[in-house]
């Protein structure tokens, strides 16, 4: 069987064997994570949440999913039919894409590559474009300025992400993603780079268009923003891309954060524990906050959103990145890649 897997057409099986493992648990999570939704908002609101379908309402992401299949697809008379059509299926596919890299254990990806973290944000920095093509292919003025919304609001945030990411790898000196979670066997970077963890993950609210941030789709002003002329399964790809993004996420800041699948009681009885278990606590820990601050924030105004994403996050994460690398360039820690 190992000879097999050594030829073409065995790495081709082993590359879909690997990838059907990853997304099917991924497709499910994010399913369930539109029903914790409901639920930790219910609970946070003194009320149920789903109840009703299946024990608990467990199998209400079912329920929705075969109500989506089944409603009729409408396509506004003016809309641009190819773009249109295509622009929801860009937003799913980027947001799936991207797990290729993320490494739920040890040199446990599909592709292991040198510079997983390029190719993190070169995924991410393209997911606007979905967003902006659903928007015009519309022909809708509120679909139209929410598309406007969202990538200013992105390219806005991707920017002190950036520094973000750059400092990290200045601790590390490696693109490699397992390097990154490797290099936190002794102290999370959590901890050492607090603002920027603390930035990195608030920005990844507004790179998902989530509340406080969700001025995309600011019901109030502009109906449902980008998405609002979407019907059936071409919204449901819109709202799971959105909820893959989340997972994403949350995902990369326990890469670049919080140890990854390293268990942070490092001592028995717990050394049994498999690290994809811890991957994935810290996951559902992070996708808790989102939910979290959903319930309990309201949304910005749009100047305050760029205020806070041009004239604090970029200043702040451009000036620990200068503190960190002159840290380590002083004490002689900068690492050599």
């Amino acid at each position: 069987m190992s000879g097999f897997f050594n030829t073409d057409i065995g790495i081709v099986v082993l590359t879909v064997l690997k990838s059907l493992a990853l997304m099917v648990p991924l497709l499910i999570g994010v399913a369930y994570l539109t029903y914790a939704e409901r639920k930790v908002l219910g609970a946070m609101q003194m009320r149920k949440g789903p109840n009703v379908v299946g024990p608990f309402g467990l199998w209400q992401p079912f329920a929705d999913a075969l109500k989506m299949m089944f409603k009729e697809t409408i396509i506004p008379s003016g809309a641009s039919r190819a773009l249109f059509v295509i622009a929801p299926v860009i937003t799913f596919t980027l947001a799936v894409a991207a797990w290729v890299v993320i490494p739920v254990n040890n040199h446990w990806a599909i592709a292991n590559i040198n510079v997983g973290i390029l190719y993190l944000y070169a995924i991410s920095s393209l997911g606007v474009y979905g967003i902006v093509i659903a928007g015009w292919a519309s022909n809708s003025k509120y679909a139209f300025l929410g598309a406007m919304r969202s990538a200013a609001q992105m390219v806005s945030y991707e920017v002190s992400m950036g520094f973000v990411i750059v400092t990290v790898l200045v601790c590390v000196g490696s693109l490699n993603l397992n390097d990154i979670v490797l290099a936190q066997r002794h102290i999370w970077f959590a901890i050492p780079l607090l603002p920027m963890f603390v930035i990195f993950f608030i920005s990844g609210l507004a790179e998902t268009n989530r509340s406080p941030f969700d001025l995309a789709e600011g019901e109030s002003e502009i109906v449902a923003g980008f998405f609002v002329e979407y019907s059936a399964m071409s919204f449901a790809l819109f709202f799971l891309g959105e909820y893959a993004n989340m997972i994403l996420v949350s995902a990369m800041t326990t890469v670049l954060f919080l140890g990854g699948w390293l268990s942070p009681l490092p001592f028995a009885p717990f050394t049994w524990i498999p690290g994809v278990f811890w991957f994935i606590l810290k996951i559902l820990v992070c996708l808790f906050v989102f939910l979290w601050v959903r319930a309990t924030l309201p949304r910005y105004r749009y100047d305050q959103l760029m205020t806070l994403g041009w004239k604090v996050f970029l200043p702040l994460s451009l000036l620990w990145l200068v503190v960190t690398a002159s840290f380590l360039e002083i004490f002689g820690l900068l690492p050599h890649a």
